[in-house]
């Protein structure tokens, strides 16, 4: 835990209304605003100098304990006395998705097994997930890194949060679970799925906040509706969403169904977690990458060379503290961009942009590179589709077809086709490729995922 790991003033206010608590009364208007460790309002200068240090430690540690990144030094011609400042990072190769495959299962890890106290895993396409360990001060960093990520958000001790995450193997659970309890807020570990005691729980416990991927508020919002249930009157105030992408429109399309602010929260397995990163409730204009942590850069997928602050490629993230597994340089996959300078919240540490999209998500249709997100922005920009789609992708006689299918909301009376018209001509603008086939369905047709994360693409071209 990072010192000063506390609730501490700084300059600024919040964002949120004036609300009422749990006996009726109303709380005052203006308050100050907290952060949870002094290290989220740290100058540049005294952030790179524990980032320089904790790399230096970082690098030594993956060289005399991991097999792997001995020979990638080496092979390199890099020796860790070659890094000395952070600027010196850029000098270490790359980690891959493919590289902790290769290593299944501990070939990564930098500890003895007597000292891993954990282990969690992320799913692999290739049918090896990516494992990943942890010792007794790796989860209490992580521990520490969810509180200060929760409470960014907007989240504060003496609350009700009802963790919608899947625990197991999946790093969403217990790592939201720890970070609440080590903020000092009350966990109710629901898990995901289980829609109908969901609500009842929220209902009957009077959650304050709610943890879960973007898809399943929706679902839950739907459920309750379709229940009679007003889920805009419950105490709800905060959803903290993430484990999948998502555009604003979706997030606006949360708050208003379920009557909350909705805050966007970032992390993956490989690196620790959830926790990585979260928006500030005050201004939600970028996520805060705690960089004391996980120092973050951005490269171009396609040259590996590092771009500027403010251009947009594919994130990097090196870890500073971690013990039973150091990664060094780390492609996420995840296309953002990062952008310094002091927030109107007060915190100093960088902010990393929404997921744009992920660069194995990138579809390549009759040659024209198409993200998922594209078209999800397209369809919460009609008031008349809600937010359930699906993409097919099939080839036929070598060619590429893509067909789409769109759920109109349940208000629309109009006519299909005239929607299928309109839709169509704005996703041809977008995407720069003819949809083959677009149909507009009715309410509840596309399946919803109660658990886990949505799936949008099937990519059935090579059946």
């Amino acid at each position: 835990m990072n010192p000063g790991s506390k609730p501490l003033d700084t300059a600024c206010s919040s964002r949120k209304p004036p609300t009422a608590d749990r006996n009726g009364f109303v709380l005052v208007i203006v308050i100050q605003c907290m952060v949870y460790s002094d290290i989220e309002t740290a100058d540049r200068d005294t952030l790179r100098q524990v980032q320089s240090d904790r790399l230096r430690e970082t690098v030594q540690r993956a060289y005399n304990n991991v097999p792997f990144y001995e020979r990638m030094l080496d092979r390199a011609g890099i020796a860790p006395s070659d890094i000395q400042e952070i600027d010196d990072i850029d000098k270490l190769p790359l980690t891959t998705k493919e590289d902790f495959r290769d290593e299944y299962p501990d070939g990564l890890f930098a500890v003895d097994w007597d000292d891993v106290r954990r282990i969690h895993a992320s799913s692999g396409t290739t049918g090896k997930p990516k494992v990943v360990s942890y010792t007794e001060k790796d989860l209490e960093v992580w521990a520490e890194a969810m509180a200060r990520s929760l409470y960014a958000g907007g989240v504060g001790p003496g609350e009700v949060v009802q963790n919608a995450y899947g625990y197991g193997l999946f790093t969403g659970g217990l790592g939201f679970h720890d970070g609440i309890e080590e903020l000092g807020a009350a966990v109710i570990p629901t898990g995901g799925g289980g829609t109908a005691q969901q609500v009842q729980l929220m209902q009957d416990l009077e959650s304050d906040v709610l943890a879960c991927t973007p898809s399943y508020c929706l679902y839950l919002a739907e459920w309750a509706q379709n229940q009679g249930i007003h889920i805009r009157e419950l105490p709800l105030s905060t959803v903290v969403i993430g484990a999948e992408p998502f555009t604003d429109p979706m997030r606006d399309e949360i708050e208003r169904e379920l009557g909350v602010t909705a805050v966007d929260v970032y992390g993956l397995s490989e690196i620790i977690g959830p926790g990585v990163s979260i928006e500030c409730a005050e201004v939600q204009e970028g996520l805060h990458l705690w960089e004391d942590l996980f120092y973050p850069e951005i490269i171009d997928p396609e040259t590996d060379e590092v771009l500027p602050p403010g251009e947009e490629g594919e994130l990097v993230l090196t870890t500073l503290t971690k013990e039973a597994l150091p990664v060094l340089r780390y492609r996420t996959g995840d296309m953002t961009s990062l952008r310094y300078g002091r927030c109107g919240c007060g915190r100093t540490a960088v902010r990393m942009d929404n997921i744009t999209g992920r660069t194995d998500d990138l579809l390549i249709v009759r040659g024209v590179n198409v993200y998922p997100s594209q078209i999800e922005e397209v369809m919460v920009e009609f008031g008349d589709v809600a937010p359930h789609y699906r993409i097919d992708l099939y080839r036929q006689d070598n060619l590429d077809n893509m067909e789409i299918t769109v759920e109109r909301h349940e208000d629309y009376t109009g006519d299909h086709e005239d929607l299928e018209e309109k839709i169509d001509a704005k996703l041809q603008d977008v995407l720069g490729v003819t949809v083959d086939e677009l149909e507009v369905v009715g309410p509840g047709v596309i399946d919803r995922t109660e658990i886990g994360k949505v799936k949008r693409v099937y990519d059935h071209r090579g059946d």
